[in-house]
């Protein structure tokens, strides 16, 4: 299936995004900028920053990763060592244009590129720093998350040591932050005409999360900290079982009807109400089917492991009980449901491969906002010095020649 990936009324249309970045927070936040209709154009010094090659990788050594977080981004590639390559920098961000001056960046600490540099130049600039650690020294995802309590109570409930998740949770958190962040600030400047330095350390944004969910508070108002659950949803009732030929689900009982429907789809009407009756509890209130999970999954568990699971799905699929399959991401893609979802649509990736490429989840008046490949990094180079800084073909011919811009 093939899917149009033209820009279509996008609200971000008219903004212009430098982006110096590399690794996960400061591209998805440029991706996200750019597919909601704004022209972001990432520099990169020449022959690629840090995560040029990172996995995974086609056959052939080309990043699937860069690619995937660099879609409908322009490229340029600058030696950013020099005083000329630098001097494009601060020259691509203070260009006059309405809707220019914001620098989105992880390489923050650069006095040539700072936000009282640029500003000097343009004073409505808005610059946009992420940081490691607020200090300003280096951090990362796994690294922030380690310090911060999460792989103690992640992983089996007997493991003795911690879990680490594999999902950069807090590297996307931040880079959904950040393209709030300049979305802000961009309103901030239509209103006042005033520019804005940015600063969001990734170790804030993993402290400003476990804040609003509970788990610091909950130290500092009941003295105790969180427990790990294992495959158990924490304060509520869901838990995975076992089907018949072996294959997994994951349940959740959020409200009372839900477990209503888990008890009847179970069959376990009679041994539920009298464990209730024995126990003086009340399984309409979460807190008491989280506290009696254990003897509650024990009995849900004999109907799932003796139905297979086409059985299981298909009576779960005629309730109200919240549940999956588990499925690897090949599942996920065999399954052929990427070709039916209007948020995937056929891209041709240049050294990738074709293949579906999501849009932005939200959309917009019933449309997904897709983008278009990543470019060749630095093929955008001309054209951008050309048409930001109205250079022309000679000067552009000079930088290629001293080494100070790849094409």
């Amino acid at each position: 299936m093939t899917r149009s990936t033209a820009p279509t009324n996008r609200p971000l249309e008219g903004l212009r995004i430098i982006e110096i970045s590399s690794f996960v927070a400061s591209p998805l936040c440029g991706l996200t900028l750019c597919q909601l209709g704004a022209d972001v154009i990432r520099i990169d010094p020449i022959g690629g920053a840090a995560d040029i090659d990172r996995w995974p990788l086609t056959a052939d050594g080309e990043s699937i990763y860069w690619a995937g977080l660099n879609r409908g981004k322009r490229s340029l590639a600058l030696d950013l060592r020099s005083g000329e390559g630098q001097d494009i920098v601060r020259r691509l961000v203070a260009a006059p244009a309405a809707g220019g001056g914001i620098l989105v960046t992880n390489s923050a600490g650069r006095q040539w590129m700072n936000h009282e540099t640029l500003s000097a130049l343009r004073p409505d600039v808005i610059t946009l720093e992420l940081l490691g650690r607020r200090d300003g020294r280096p951090a990362v995802d796994y690294t922030v998350n380690a310090a911060l309590g999460f792989p103690q109570v992640t992983g089996p409930v007997d493991n003795t040591g911690p879990v680490n998740h594999v999902l950069p949770a807090w590297d996307v958190a931040a880079g959904l932050h950040a393209a709030l962040a300049v979305a802000a600030a961009v309103h901030k400047r239509t209103v006042t005409g005033e520019g804005s330095r940015i600063v969001l350390p990734l170790e804030d944004v993993a402290l400003s999360t476990a804040s609003a969910l509970g788990y610091l508070t909950e130290v500092q108002v009941n003295g105790t900290g969180r427990h790990g659950t294992g495959n158990d949803v924490y304060g509520t009732y869901g838990t995975d079982f076992l089907t018949a030929d072996d294959e997994r689900f994951m349940i959740v009982a959020l409200t009372p009807r839900h477990f209503r429907d888990l008890v009847t789809v179970t069959g376990t009407e009679k041994p539920v109400a009298a464990l209730e009756a024995a126990l003086g509890t009340d399984f309409t209130r979460e807190s008491d089917r989280f506290e009696h999970r254990d003897v509650l999954t024990a009995l849900f568990a004999r109907w799932f492991r003796s139905h297979p699971a086409d059985e299981v799905g298909r009576a779960l699929a005629a309730s109200s009980v919240l549940h999956e399959r588990y499925r690897t991401f090949a599942q996920v893609v065999e399954s052929g449901s990427l070709e039916t979802n209007p948020l995937f649509a056929r891209l041709a990736q240049p050294r990738i491969g074709d293949h579906l490429a999501a849009a932005m989840p939200a959309s917009f008046d019933g449309d997904h906002l897709h983008s278009g490949p990543a470019a060749r990094m630095g093929s955008d180079g001309p054209d951008v010095l050309r048409d930001v800084l109205s250079l022309d073909d000679d000067e552009v011919a000079a930088l290629t020649a001293a080494g100070v811009l790849a094409r």
